[in-house]
Order: C-alpha cells, then structure tokens, then sequence
C-alpha cells in the first residue's frame, strides 16, 4: 500500500524550519550556477552577434587576431575590386578597409585604467555592417578628429560620451556620436576615420583587416583558397560571424567550465547538506515510522515516500533558485576580449541552462535523500515504537 502525497506535503509544511534550511542551500547552489552560466552566455552571444552571416573577414595568414595582423593596401584593393564582393547602388565595393589599437580609458564606476579597442573605418562601414546605427549625436566626418562610441562604451567609461573629448596618442579626438550594434562586441568599441587614424597612429602603409560583403557567402571558403594560393599575398578569409565566434571561444569556455566546476563543488556539499537535513527528519519520525509500518505499509512505501520528499523539497529549492538568479538578466559585466582589450556584454538566461539547473537540484535531493531513506525503510517497528 503506497502512502498519498498528502503525507508528504504535510510532513514538510509542520516542519517549516527544517524545510527552510534545505530548501535555502540547494537554491543558492543553483543560483550560483545560473549567475556563472549567464555571464559566460552572455559574453559568447555578445561576440558571436559581432559581425554578420552576409560578411567576410580578411586578416594577415595565421594571425590570431586583427591586433597582430596587416598587410598592404594593395593587397586589400585588389581584394575589394574582386567581381565576388557585392557593390552598393553607385557601384562603390562594400568593403571595410580598417585599422585595430587598443587605448586606455577610465571606467566610470571605479577610475582605473582599462584597455578599449579603438577601431580606423571609413563611412563605408556603416554600409557593410547594417546593425550598427548613430542613436545620438551624429557620425564623425571623414579627415577630422572625430570619433563615435559604442553604447557599452560610452556608459562604462569616462570621457565618452557626446561632447567630450579624449586623448589617444597624445592627440585629442572629439566625441561626436554614440552607436549601437544590436548588443554585440562593436558596442565595447571607439570608431574613427581610418585615414586620419593610419597618419595619427603610424598605420599609413596597410590596414590590419578588411570586411567586405559578398554577393553569395557560400563562396568564403572557395575566396579564401583563391587568396591562399596567390603568392602575392599573405591573407586569410573567414566568415566575419563565424570569425569573432572564435574569438570569442577560449574565454566563454572557460567561464563555462567555471560555472561547472563551481556547480560541482557546492553541489557535493549540497548532498551532504540534504543528507544530514533528511537523517534528521528520520530521527525525528521514530515514532511515526513504526506506526506507518504497525498500520501495514511496507519498507518499499515508506522508502519511496522519503525519497519523494527529498525530491519535492529539492525540486522547490530548484525553482526558487532559478527565481534568485532572474534578477541578473538585468545586469552586464565585462572580460577581455582577443584584442587584449575589455568586451562588456549582458547576462543571459539561457531557458536550457534553467532546467539543466532544477534538474541538478532534483538529482541533489534524491542523491542527499537515498541513504536517509533506506534508513526508514530499514527501521524495525518493534525497534521505533520502543524509541518513542
């Protein structure tokens, strides 16, 4: 005879207290795990929505990023002039010659030093890359000293923002508009006119990538063998999403494995903490147990019954972890990225990671309830109404 789930939820509603403790330490294992899953969500998302499918990328052959990357302008001319890159209405190639440095900016919130990466394009890159719009102010004019920021920038360190002024190089460059990229790694960055940045940065004799748009994408991997068998030059091609995916891939993986690891850990000491809770409650339902077994049900009953509390009681502490962590989809942060430089991004819940977590806390529950369990199922009743 199996014993109702009303026995269960009683059971664990007379002994608040003790479902109380339970309940908080399994959640804010959860919690945790949710919190370091989606900040590693969120960086990955960040940089993989930096770029897009329609767009290639072209960097120096076996460099490992456009900080360590360069090659000529006659390389990149004769690139952009290739019948596979798409041209805009006045037949002008959609193609981004640009230049890569990283600067020093003051984060708002603290004063220290940061490393920011300060971007040389021309006004055709607004065109390549169509998510990336001036919200405030206005776009830098081409020959000037002017510079735009990303949003992310711009509310994270001092200096930029519409108005001011910041020295890179010891030249001061004018803050003149704001852009946004739809979230992704752009917005962590300070854009100008490539011209006036090569002259200022020593940077006039080539550029350190190029993106240009093609007619059909699936010809990036035949356009990049075309480029690798030209002994003229010394480029590569790669999708540029595919591109700043990879880039992203080292740092989100270890902020993953972080997470799993962290998990792992407070999750052990979460079956302990479940387990002394669930011996606990067996010892302090001698008497009930015995009367359980006198009135005729049997250890297998009694067995699951136990273990069905455990897990109600984990699968609640699960929930309201996850409940716990909703508030840091508001929240953002920021690591460095491949240009040794710093990407903001937003947390991310991702919903797999929200029930890979209540399953974790369901498995704590039934791991930290299975011995304590055996135990009730195994206690004499001659043995428990004589303790009573």
């Amino acid at each position: 005879m199996a014993l109702p789930l009303s026995y269960n939820i009683r059971n664990i509603a007379v002994r608040w207290k003790v479902t109380v403790l339970a309940i908080g330490g399994i959640s804010l294992v959860v919690a945790v795990l949710l919190v370091l899953t989606a900040m590693a969500n969120g960086f990955r998302v960040a940089l993989s929505a930096t770029g897009s499918p329609e767009n290639a990328i072209v960097t120096q052959r076996g460099s490992g990023g456009e900080l360590t990357s360069g090659f000529t302008r006659d390389n990149a001319s004769m690139i952009m002039v290739d019948s596979r890159v798409e041209r805009d209405d006045r037949g002008q190639p959609l193609a981004s010659p640009e230049i890569v440095i990283v600067a020093s900016l003051p984060r708002k919130t603290d004063g220290s030093d940061v490393n920011v990466t300060v971007r040389g394009v021309s006004l055709m890159a607004f065109k390549v890359r169509q998510n990336v719009r001036i919200v405030e102010g206005r776009n830098f004019t081409p020959g000037l000293y002017e510079l735009v920021v990303g949003k992310k920038a711009s509310d994270r360190y001092q200096g930029a923002q519409v108005g001011s002024t910041i020295k890179i190089q010891r030249r001061s460059w004018n803050v003149v508009g704001v852009f946004t990229a739809e979230g992704s790694g752009f917005e962590s960055e300070i854009w100008g006119d490539v011209d006036v940045m090569g002259a200022a940065f020593n940077r006039s004799n080539g550029y350190q990538s190029l993106t240009v748009r093609l007619k059909d994408p699936s010809t990036v991997a035949a356009f990049d063998a075309a480029l690798q068998r030209n002994p003229s030059m010394q480029v590569q091609m790669a999708g540029e999403r595919e591109y700043y995916e990879k880039q992203a891939g080292p740092t989100a993986t270890t902020l993953v494995r972080l997470a799993i690891f962290v998990g792992v850990v407070m999750g052990i000491g979460a079956i302990f903490g479940a387990m002394n809770t669930m011996y606990g409650l067996v010892a302090s339902r001698t008497r009930e147990i015995g009367t359980l077994r006198a009135l005729g049900f049997s250890r297998i009953s009694i067995l699951v019954a136990f273990m069905i509390e455990s897990a109600f009681l984990a699968l609640i502490a699960g929930i309201v972890g996850c409940i716990l962590a909703l508030p840091v989809n508001t929240m953002s942060g920021a690591t460095g990225g491949a240009n040794f430089s710093e990407v903001a991004f937003a947390f991310r819940l991702s919903p797999v990671w929200l029930v890979v977590a209540i399953v974790a806390a369901v498995m704590i529950g039934i791991f930290g309830g299975l011995f304590p369990s055996f135990r009730a199922a195994r206690t004499p009743i001659t043995a428990a109404l004589r303790d009573a």
